[in-house]
């Protein structure tokens, strides 16, 4: 013989509402990853990342240019002219690259340059300006740097 009145089932509202929740905040958090490939823009290329590489190789790598300078100075000038001036220019900017280098770790969260994470280089230093006493984005690689692409395709 069954009872008048069967016992319910346990409903606790907590445990229903805690679901809730969790589905909830789950769902916010996978639509705002996938919005996040929506947020960045092109300019996000001289983002504050980019900004600290460039800190990080100018202070590190920027005595490269002494050697780089010396050597341009003797293929363009000579040998006397590249022994005196070419280690004084590659010394003026190694000490430039390391003053921007520092520069750009302190201020590397910040937009610094016009509002922008560029280069700090005023216009009349860019290497795009000034080819023979510019400077470029990051110091000059030693050594020879080879340009050809290598695959594993045949040429007949």
């Amino acid at each position: 013989m069954l009872p008048k009145n069967p016992p319910l089932p346990y409903f606790d509202p907590t445990a229903i509402f805690m679901k809730k929740t969790i589905l909830i905040l789950l769902t916010v958090g996978i639509a705002g990853l996938s919005m996040a490939d929506f947020q960045a823009p092109p300019a996000e290329k001289n983002g504050p990342i980019r900004k600290l590489s460039r800190a990080l190789s100018n202070i590190v790598y920027g005595v490269s240019e002494i050697p780089t300078q010396w050597n341009k100075t003797n293929r363009e000038e000579g040998g006397t002219v590249a022994g005196s001036y070419g280690i004084v220019n590659g010394t003026r900017k190694t000490v430039a690259r390391l003053g921007f280098g520092i520069f750009e770790l302190v201020t590397f969260p910040f937009p610094a340059y016009k509002g922008t994470y560029r280069q700090p280089y005023p216009e009349h230093l860019r290497e795009a300006t000034h080819p023979s006493t510019g400077y470029l984005e990051f110091p000059p690689e030693l050594g020879f740097v080879s340009g050809t692409q290598y695959t594993r395709e045949q040429f007949n």
